[in-house]
């Protein structure tokens, strides 16, 4: 049985709509089995970067703590609802090892460092962190290597998101690819990993098929594509885990008019 995690973190959002994401992560949450659902507590407090280039890292990091708490807590993979796109480092160290990919399907790469961040913001860090890279405070040691990385949906990218994928060739799968759904899992079997983790951020889908995001991007994904790419994934690559995240609904009438297309995404993840 898959276990859920409802982490309503926003510390390591950069939206002015950031204290929105608790609102998209308990509307998510009411539509889970409750039996087979933790919702952990957040923080109250904004945080502070402690002397660091992340906005908010105290905040953070005992989130982080709390997650891999939650997820470790049983052997059944745990699909972790965010929230914003942090959430996804405490996930990942949870079951991390020499074996795990891990595949970011999101319109954005968040593979900034502390240095290059335009806004100090965890989110647009994350996934650097998992490869080992940025705040030592707050990242994943020994990380996840490039090679085992592969992005998917990602149509917005920093000059250091781009450098570090041309340097160390990440694998990137556009928007339009995610029509063949043996594309992802493809990728993923050419890493060599025996398992997988998945994040999947809600601004992936093209605007037209998700309103409640705050930082939409146009010509995004097709939901039907993402559900299919995540299936026949599953089908060929054990799921270690996901995350689901950046669910940032303007209001709860909003957010009633997205859940039949996350819990689509959910369906396929567990």
């Amino acid at each position: 049985m898959t276990r859920f995690i409802v982490a309503p973190q926003w510390q390591g959002s950069s939206s002015s709509r950031a204290m929105q994401l608790i609102d998209g992560a308990e509307a998510i949450a009411g539509d889970l089995p409750r039996a087979s659902t933790t919702v952990l507590e957040a923080p109250v407090e904004a945080g502070d970067a402690q002397g660091t280039g992340v906005h908010r890292l105290s905040a953070l990091v005992r989130m982080r703590a709390r997650i891999e708490e939650a997820v470790r807590a049983a052997a059944e993979p745990a699909i972790v609802v965010g929230g914003d796109c942090g959430v996804a480092l405490g996930a990942v160290s949870a079951v991390a090892g020499d074996d795990l990919a891990v595949v970011w399907i999101d319109a954005h790469a968040d593979l900034n460092t502390p240095a290059s961040s335009p806004s100090g913001a965890f989110h647009g860090m994350v996934l650097r962190a998992i490869a080992g890279d940025g705040e030592p405070l707050h990242r994943l040691e020994p990380g996840i290597p490039p090679a085992r990385l592969v992005l998917a949906g990602t149509r917005a990218l920093d000059a250091e998101e781009q450098r570090f994928i041309d340097d160390n060739g990440v694998r990137v799968i556009a928007p339009a690819d995610l029509a063949d759904p043996d594309v992802l899992a493809d990728a993923v079997a050419a890493t060599g990993a025996s398992r997988v983790h998945v994040h999947v951020d809600l601004d992936v889908l093209d605007p037209s098929e998700m309103k409640g995001v705050a930082l939409p991007e146009p010509f995004g994904a097709r939901t039907v594509d993402v559900v299919a790419s995540i299936r026949r994934l599953r089908e060929r690559v054990p799921l270690s885990g996901a995350t689901l995240t950046e669910f940032s609904p303007a209001s709860p009438a909003a957010a009633v008019d997205d859940l039949g297309t996350i819990l689509r995404l959910i369906g396929a993840l567990a």
